[in-house]
């Protein structure tokens, strides 16, 4: 029995002696509090830093969008083209043989109308050929330069603005990426934020265990003497050794409960796993009186999924009208007016212009669909129903949440005192059956109950603040509004305006 008791004490203090080392290494490292946390996720954490390339990503398409309403040039080149054919003239019923080198160059700006959903273009195509034709052994040939310049116009008619609107969706489409950042900065928030608190919690719960196993130790020494004084039987001492085992058991429990909590926090920090680090926070908790009313009208008028939800209902607008455009009655027309010339010298070019007018009118004249327009028309205003029936709920949602936030509040109050009061009576208790064990009236047993129990107690009490904390916290991102500091909160700085 003496060796069993011996290889218990030598491996306890093995454990012992671990443990106090992982705590000099904790205890070591730099500490990182809940701001400094939040300022690294700001930059590395993976959902955040996705959620702003794809924010970057609708931003680039707004700028390509606005930059294509702008004047574009362009100029295609013909350096070389030859031809030699054998053709038949119908006007004379004759074959000939032609042969042709020409070049040519056409330069145009255009400007794309927002406003009518037409174009204007400037137009002036400039060349030079050397044509020979051969009928009946007669050659015929002609070397000269040409220039065709002229203004387009070109507008399309009893059809909605495909341009301004594909403009619209993509700046709801910005909004919208704007908005996801922003609810994706909150969320890293509200996670970094339990994720940093499950680390002090960690903490703070090794800190208890440690105390209690300083505890536990002091107690197993004085049985010790006791025993050996014959002053307690050796069962007590048996007892003490397992109280003792068991104290070092949950540090090292707790150990790696820290490590793990830590390892997560570092995974949502974007840290690597192998950097150490360790959490300071002052858990304090001043009572706050929310006014309800002022929370829900906050979370109302404030929360960007609101405006989410509107956004939905004006991009089912915008395709309701493309819906009603399919097999519809449209046209087109272009307008043209210039000048083109042409002589064998490139000074004389427009000695003899000539006028070249060009309108164009062309019609698109549905007939019959089989009531596959209708059909998309009635399923395109189910989907709006459902877009404003979803807001709706919406708001109903917002208002629930922020009212079962406000009564955790209020009721993690009430439990903060009563965690408070627990701890100091626990703390009384003990120190009084503490007396009593030392002076044997208590069994080891016993006192280790008490000493679980003071543990627990304050475990509770430091969990309690947290709760309140983290639930403060999620009544701001739920209300919007920061009832700390009384201010509302802007989750978001405003989007980059584009301008081009």
């Amino acid at each position: 029995m003496d060796m069993k008791r011996l290889r218990i004490k030598l491996s306890c203090l093995l454990v012992f002696f671990v443990v106090i080392s992982l705590l000099s290494v904790t205890y070591a490292q730099v500490p990182l509090t809940i701001e400094q946390a939040l300022d690294i996720a700001e930059e590395h954490n993976p959902d955040l830093k996705a959620s702003k390339l794809n924010l970057e990503r609708y931003q680039q398409n707004l700028v390509a969008q606005r930059a294509s309403l702008k004047s574009r040039f362009s100029l295609d080149l013909n350096p070389l083209n030859y031809s030699r054919s054998r053709r038949f003239d119908n006007r004379l019923s004759q074959w000939y043989t032609n042969e042709t080198l020409n070049t040519s160059g056409t330069f145009m700006i255009s400007q794309p109308i927002l406003l009518t959903d037409g174009e204007i273009s400037l137009i002036n195509t400039f060349g030079w050929q050397d044509n020979k034709s051969t009928v009946e052994g007669v050659d015929n040939s002609n070397r000269a330069f040409s220039n065709d310049l002229y203004l387009r116009l070109t507008q399309p008619i009893f059809t909605y603005n495909r341009r301004k609107m594909e403009l619209q969706q993509i700046e709801f489409d910005y909004e919208n990426a704007g908005i996801r950042y922003a609810l994706q900065r909150l969320n890293t928030e509200r996670s970094i934020t339990n994720q940093f608190y499950a680390v002090y919690m960690a903490q703070n719960n090794l800190a208890i265990s440690k105390e209690e196993l300083e505890n536990t130790q002091q107690s197993f020494e004085i049985i010790k003497n006791k025993v050996e004084a014959d002053l307690s039987a050796r069962e007590e001492l048996y007892q003490a050794e397992l109280n003792l085992a068991n104290a070092q058991s949950a540090v090292e429990e707790r150990v790696v409960s820290l490590e793990n909590a830590k390892d997560q926090l570092k995974q949502s920090l974007g840290m690597p796993l192998n950097e150490d680090i360790a959490v300071t926070a002052e858990i304090e908790v001043s009572p706050i009186a929310v006014d309800l009313n002022h929370a829900v009208q906050s979370g109302l008028s404030s929360r960007m999924e609101i405006r989410q939800r509107e956004i939905d209902i004006e991009l089912g607008e915008l395709q309701m009208i493309q819906t009603k455009s399919l097999n519809e009655f449209r046209g087109d027309i272009s307008l043209s007016v210039g000048i083109i010339g042409d002589n064998e010298r490139f000074g004389n070019i427009y000695e003899n212009p000539t006028q070249n007018p060009r309108i164009a009118v062309s019609l698109a004249v549905p007939i019959f669909d089989w009531g596959e327009k209708r059909a998309r028309v009635r399923a395109q205003k189910i989907a709006q129903t459902i877009a404003k029936l979803e807001q709706e709920n919406l708001r109903v949602d917002i208002e629930l949440d922020v009212r079962q936030v406000w009564r955790r509040l209020e009721n993690l109050r009430t439990q903060i005192d009563i965690a408070e009061k627990s701890v100091r009576n626990a703390e009384l208790t003990y120190d009084i059956n503490l007396t009593r064990y030392h002076e044997g009236d208590l069994t080891g047993m016993e006192i280790s109950q008490f000493q679980t129990q003071l543990s627990n107690r304050k475990m509770a009490y430091a969990q309690a603040l947290i709760n309140y904390k983290i639930e403060l916290l999620n009544l701001k991102i739920l209300s919007l509004y920061d009832f700390e500091k009384d201010e509302p909160i802007v989750p978001v700085r405003e989007l980059v305006e584009v301008n081009y």
